[in-house]
C-alpha cells in the first residue's frame, strides 16, 4: 500500500490535488464518510486536504484514487508538484494569452490572429477590457469576432465594453439569451484571414460549453482548443451535476484531436494535448 504525506500546497495549477479529489467525489456522489474510510483520513483531515490542498496526515492514495475512478499514476504526478512546461512566444506566436483578475479569481481571455490580414479573434473577455485593447492595438490588429466559451460571468464581464469599443466585432456564443443569428452550433466553421476555426459542443461545466479548435497556426502548434473551462492543466472543470457527461465531451472533443496541440483553459496554465494525456488524473 503506497502512503503519502501531501503538506505543501501546490503552485501553478488552477487546481491542487484536493480540488481533484472533491471535484471527483462530488460528481460521482462519493460521500466524505467513504472517503474517510478508504484514505484513513480523518474528517477534519479530509476537509483540510479538499479546501487548501495540504494535509498532515498520511493519505492512502491508491484506494482514494480508486474509489473516486482517478488515474493513480497521473494523481501521483500532481501530489508530486507536476506542472506543464512553460510556454515562450515563439512556440504561439498567433496567439495570446490574456489574463485578468477582479480581485479574488483570475480568468483568461485569449486573442488570436492572423499574421498577413492582421484579423482577429477574441476568446471569452475576462474581467477587464484595458490589457486586450492594449494588445490589439500593439500588434495592429483588427477585431473580427468575440467567441465565447460559456456564459458565466468571470468569461463575458467585459463584454458590454468591448462591444461599445468594437461595434463591428461578431459575437459567437451558445445558450440562454444569445440571438438566433449569434449561436454557434456543432461542427460550424468561421474563417479568420487563412485560420480555420471549428465549434464543438462541450457542455459539462456549464450547458452551453463550446470548445473552439483553431487550426492552421504558425510556430510548435499548428492546432489550438480554446476550451473555456472544459478541462484545466492537470484537471477539469466542476461539473456536479452532469459529471460523466463532462468526461464524456472531453474525452471525445478534446482528448481525441490530433498531435501537437494546444490547449488554452480558461483559469491557469496553458498545456498541451500531450500532457493532459500523461498527467490528467481524470482521463
Amino acid at each position: 500500500m503506497n502512503v503519502f504525506r501531501y503538506d505543501e500546497v501546490m503552485s501553478g495549477l488552477e487546481d491542487h490535488a484536493g480540488d481533484i479529489v472533491r471535484k471527483s467525489r462530488m460528481g460521482l456522489g462519493v460521500s466524505e464518510a467513504d472517503v474517510v474510510e478508504v484514505t484513513g483520513l480523518s474528517q477534519k483531515a479530509l476537509e483540510q486536504f479538499e479546501s487548501e490542498g495540504s494535509v498532515q496526515e498520511e493519505i492512502q492514495w491508491e484506494p482514494l484514487c480508486e474509489r473516486l475512478q482517478l488515474h493513480p499514476e497521473k494523481f501521483k504526478s500532481i501530489l508530486d508538484g507536476w506542472t506543464p512546461r512553460p510556454l515562450q512566444g515563439e512556440s504561439m506566436p498567433q496567439i495570446r494569452q490574456i489574463a485578468t483578475d477582479d480581485g479574488g479569481m483570475e480568468v483568461n481571455a485569449y486573442l488570436v490572429w492572423d499574421p498577413d490580414s492582421r484579423e482577429a479573434a477574441l476568446f471569452d473577455t475576462g474581467w477587464n477590457p484595458d490589457p486586450i485593447k492594449k494588445c490589439i492595438q500593439q500588434e495592429g490588429l483588427t477585431l473580427k469576432n468575440l467567441f465565447i466559451t460559456h456564459q458565466h460571468h468571470d468569461h463575458i464581464a467585459a463584454m458590454t465594453p468591448l462591444r461599445k469599443l468594437y461595434p463591428s466585432m461578431q459575437l459567437q456564443a451558445q445558450g440562454h439569451g444569445v440571438p438566433p443569428k449569434n449561436q454557434v452550433s456543432e461542427g460550424q466553421m468561421f474563417s479568420l484571414g487563412t485560420l480555420k476555426i471549428h465549434a464543438r459542443m462541450t457542455p459539462g461545466h456549464a450547458s452551453d460549453g463550446v470548445t473552439y479548435v483553431i487550426n492552421g497556426l504558425s510556430g510548435d502548434f499548428p492546432r489550438a482548443a480554446i476550451v473555456g473551462d472544459a478541462i484545466f492543466a492537470g484537471s477539469m472543470g466542476g461539473a456536479t451535476a452532469h459529471f460523466e457527461l463532462a468526461k464524456t465531451k472531453i474525452r471525445k472533443v478534446i482528448l481525441s484531436l490530433d498531435q501537437p496541440t494546444l490547449i488554452c483553459p480558461g483559469h491557469g496554465p496553458l498545456t498541451t494535448l500531450k500532457e493532459e494525456q500523461s498527467h490528467n488524473p481524470f482521463f
